[in-house]
């Protein structure tokens, strides 16, 4: 067998249904972010039935998937759209995440073609310098949008800790509140959304007296890898193993530490071996670069990662008890999570 990643659905169930009550108790909802999965059916199913709102994914290929898979639920697409994809975006996703004017245009006029309401939250720049209209430009936007026809402004959002890892945290957050309180007392109404981040802001909630205004988290790494996105600590009572990538060995030989011969640059930059630590029990896995991030695979407590190219990883072992076709399974980070599931080489075995 191939390469695999193994899902175990209920771990998922556990941790999105902890998540959601614990953010009950605060006010805010959740909306499950299903871009590392693919926009698996399978795990946006398990995502509603554990209390998630809304389904969310950057990708509008992939709410087309779970749309096609008769997936019921309020979806967004939590990426800016392009403008390439305006008619896709206004027949699959209830609203999308925007910071460009004249893309709320252009999904004003295809969802006027075709009889439809699109939703619309302006994305805010609180620091982290990705996505976001900044502070000062946001009630001009709102202006700005709030004739157009076929949409519906639905609030404003923010996403902090992705590019350069700002925190979020009691100013960053106050400021957001502050700014869906003033939109609301310049144009009279009360915003439905203020979506605070994602799993980094899961910290500040839960040591904060309050949560102002913020009334939704998108939630990914949190509810599929039970850990903190900020330092990657595990989250008290979540499951951190919901998924296993499970390689197959295809070489095991004693074999030097240390290669010979003229060294210059290897497949992917830097030798991945150049200390001497004598013959060692090497094993040779049917995985590599093209499945998966190397960096962010954790192996079993006997093996030690010691590089990989394209195809391979290779491990040193405690042991010299391995055989081919024997497997090795290992946890995984959020980056190793996303790479395995968009490659094509590893399997996805769904578990109960």
């Amino acid at each position: 067998m191939s390469a695999r990643l193994e899902i175990n659905l209920r771990k998922i169930h556990h941790n999105a249904h902890v998540l959601v009550e614990r953010l009950a108790v605060y006010g805010i909802t959740v909306t499950g972010i299903t871009k590392s999965t693919l926009g698996s059916p399978a795990i946006a199913e398990v995502f509603l039935s554990a209390g998630v709102c809304m389904l969310g994914d950057s990708r509008i290929e992939n709410i087309e998937r779970m749309r096609k898979a008769n997936v019921s639920a309020p979806m967004s697409l939590i990426r800016s759209p392009m403008l390439s994809q305006i008619e896709r975006i206004v027949q699959f996703a209830d609203t999308s995440f925007n910071t460009e004017l004249e893309t709320i245009k252009a999904l004003s006029t295809a969802a006027k073609a075709v009889g439809k309401t699109h939703g619309i939250v302006l994305m805010v720049e609180l620091g982290d310098l990705r996505e976001g209209i900044m502070p000062c430009n946001l009630e001009s936007m709102v202006r700005a949008i709030s004739g157009l026809p076929n949409i519906e402004f639905k609030g404003i959002g923010a996403n902090l800790a992705c590019r350069n890892g700002v925190s979020p945290d009691a100013r960053n957050m106050a400021e957001l509140s502050e700014l869906a309180n003033s939109i609301d007392a310049t144009f009279g109404f009360v915003m439905s959304i203020v979506s605070g981040g994602n799993s980094a802001n899961l910290e500040w909630v839960f040591s904060a007296s309050g949560s102002g205004r913020v009334n939704n988290l998108r939630l990914g790494e949190s509810i599929l890898l039970g850990r903190n996105p900020l330092n990657r600590k595990p989250i008290a009572n979540l499951h951190t193993n919901a998924f296993k990538l499970v390689g197959e060995v295809i070489e095991f030989k004693v074999k030097p530490s240390l290669p010979w011969g003229e060294i210059a640059q290897a497949a992917f930059g830097k030798p991945s071996s150049l200390h001497n630590h004598g013959d060692i029990s090497q094993v040779l896995l049917a995985i590599g670069e093209q499945d998966t991030d190397i960096e962010g695979l954790t192996p079993p407590f006997d093996f030690k990662i010691l590089g990989a190219s394209s195809d391979h990883i290779i491990l040193k072992a405690k042991e010299s008890n391995q055989s081919v076709g024997d497997e090795i399974a290992f946890e995984m980070n959020y980056s190793a999570l996303l790479r395995s599931m968009t490659s094509p080489f590893v399997n996805k075995v769904i578990q109960g």
